[in-house]
């Protein structure tokens, strides 16, 4: 399927996985690629050097085009840019900020550049700043999450822009690939989905909660104190939900997540550590490879968008 995006990223499908920090590393981002999708290594709080290796691991298993996701809140995201640089990445994807003071840098470096929006204000923002294109990210999602739906967003920003855009939130068949090309997106941003599939070095346990989940099995913490974040119900979240309700200082409760998305990933801590995930886990029943994935919706989809 051509679109844009396959064009302007030099991919087979229109699909980019999330960089998820913990869970988008170089077995997933490479798989992905592989399957004709873009790969994506999440940096999140990682150092710059961990960065570096996740480059170079990824290119020893593809060499189709993948891309890093940089949370510009990570101290090191100076360094982290410019080792994007170095490495001969051609894609990165932001969050958590604005890569206003990277994009000279990149673009020289002919790097494209899609950052993640939750709004058409910061969508218009990114145009204006010389991005290749967005990623309208509605809060269905995991993880960190703005607050307009991804039905609402995605065809808002559509009609504000006229760089690409790709749909993120909420998407995890060929039903919400579909739906999101007929609200004008040019390519799909999965994250929940792939944080199952085979390749991925998520722990089981984890693993098994996002595949036992029901619709209404996520929640969303932080919406007082501006950082909302959504994740599967468990003992956590219950705990945090209870001392935000009281009141609770913005610098308590992050004591209570300090290293819980790591005890989820890495050690399968599935009652105090941080289950990130859309409220699309209510529809994901099994494991599968990325190239089954992809393949499986990129079918669904072609027959929806083709029927008559």
């Amino acid at each position: 399927m051509k679109t844009k995006i396959t064009e302007l990223l030099g991919i087979e499908y229109p699909i980019i996985q999330g960089g998820m920090a913990w869970v988008a590393e170089y077995h997933l981002a490479a798989a992905v690629s592989e399957a004709g999708g873009l790969g994506i290594i999440g940096a999140g709080g990682a150092p710059a050097s961990f960065v570096r290796e996740q480059i170079q691991k990824t290119k020893e298993i593809t060499n189709k085009p993948f891309g890093v996701n940089v949370m510009l809140m990570n101290p090191e995201a100076d360094e982290i840019a410019k080792v994007i640089v170095d490495e001969g990445v051609q894609v990165v994807t932001t969050g958590a900020g604005n890569p206003g003071k990277y994009l000279a840098a990149w673009k020289e470096a002919g790097i494209k550049v899609i950052p993640v929006v939750a709004s058409v204000a910061l969508a218009k923002m990114m145009e204006r700043a010389g991005v290749d294109a967005v990623i309208a990210e509605g809060t269905e999602s995991g993880g960190h999450i703005g607050s307009a739906t991804t039905m609402t967003l995605v065809p808002q920003v559509v009609d504000a822009v006229k760089i690409p855009v790709i749909a993120a939130g909420g998407i995890g068949d060929g039903r919400g690939f579909a739906a999101s090309m007929m609200l004008g997106a040019e390519a799909v941003q999965m994250g929940t989905r792939f944080v199952v599939a085979k390749e991925s070095i998520v722990h089981e346990n984890y693993k098994k909660k996002i595949l036992a989940a029901k619709d209404i099995d996520s929640e969303v913490t932080g919406m007082t104190h501006g950082h909302p974040v959504r994740q599967i119900r468990n003992n956590m979240t219950r705990e945090y939900l209870k001392l935000e309700k009281a009141g609770a200082p913005f610098e308590e409760l992050e004591q209570l997540t300090l290293g819980a998305l790591r005890k989820a990933v890495v050690e399968g801590d599935t009652v105090n550590g941080t289950l990130m995930a859309g409220q699309i886990a209510g529809m994901i029943k099994e494991e599968q490879t990325c190239a089954e994935m992809i393949q499986e919706i990129m079918t669904q989809a072609e027959a929806l968008l083709t029927k008559k």
